[in-house]
């Protein structure tokens, strides 16, 4: 069955375009994936993605996890609630473009509807600028994401610059 699925590429050029949300009420911390750990981005992408029809990387070996993951251009936060994990997101360094990708951003589904999605998106987006030869932080979407991805990128402050309409 072939579906048609709109997807919209964002961007944001500065930090301080930012808009972020009021914190979440919930105690909560995003950390740095240091030391790296492929099993923790194969767990959210496999959890996360499900409802979402993430395919790409379902089919990777143990060695292409860990040579994705081990790149000193990924890097992984953690999204904590009370200490269990909640949600993540990748960032894809490109220095020489000086730009980051938001590779994938999600969070478990008993997390959804509580806010996190626009301290996990704003957190993505600082994170990104922290380096200073960063000048572009971009990321797509599509209607298979969750209901409210779109608006969260453009409350955020990020502007679409292409938008497709692509058949799977």
């Amino acid at each position: 069955m072939i579906k048609k699925v709109e997807r919209n590429y964002l961007e944001i050029t500065s930090v301080e375009n930012l808009k972020e949300d009021n914190p979440p009420k919930l105690r909560c911390s995003i950390i740095f994936l240091d030391p790296d750990d492929f099993q923790i981005n194969k767990f959210f992408y496999k959890i996360v993605g499900k409802k979402h029809n993430w395919t790409d990387r379902l089919n990777w070996s143990e060695n292409q996890w860990i040579k994705y993951t081990s790149d000193q251009n990924i890097k992984t936060y953690i999204l904590k609630i009370n200490n269990d994990l909640a949600g993540y997101y990748e960032l894809i360094f490109y220095n020489e473009k000086k730009e980051v990708e938001i590779a994938y951003l999600g969070l478990l589904k008993n997390y959804h509807n509580q806010k996190l999605g626009s301290y996990l998106l704003s957190s993505a987006i600082k994170n990104s600028f922290k380096s200073k030869i960063i000048k572009r932080v971009w990321v797509h979407t599509c209607s298979l994401d969750h209901e409210n991805a779109l608006n969260n990128y453009l409350k955020r402050g990020m502007k679409i610059f292409k938008n497709e309409v692509i058949e799977i």
